[in-house]
């Protein structure tokens, strides 16, 4: 079981600032089924509030939104639950842990920092 990781930024034009940014740190995971893999991201921002997503993109397939993290709440989509799909945000960091890895779970995840504004 392969999973990539790959990170990105999203940021409004208004609010994106160069010093705003997520950092890579770790490239391909390679896990066996029903294992946790933890996927880390770490991000640099001068806002004092942003939102930290992970997206799931599977082969030929548009991105999948899989959750959203802030520091005042959390979200996930119905198709990942956070029993298998969590993710804390801690210290300028929202490692995305997966666990009891099934074959359906290697795909590139994208880990994103965006910037809630007036056209949200």
């Amino acid at each position: 079981l392969l999973i990539h990781l790959f990170l990105c930024m999203f940021c409004s034009s208004s609010e994106c600032k160069g010093e705003d940014k997520v950092i890579q740190e770790q490239r391909d995971v390679i896990a066996a089924e029903g294992d946790t893999v933890t996927l880390h991201c770490k991000y640099e921002t001068t806002s004092t509030y942003a939102y930290l997503f992970w997206y799931k993109q599977e082969v030929n397939k548009f991105p999948k939104y899989v959750l959203r993290r802030d520091t005042a709440s959390e979200d996930n989509a119905q198709e990942f639950p956070k029993n298998r799909f969590d993710a804390e945000l801690r210290d300028k960091s929202v490692p995305l842990k997966i666990q009891k890895l099934q074959l359906s779970d290697s795909a590139v995840y994208y880990c994103a920092l965006h910037f809630p504004g007036e056209h949200q």
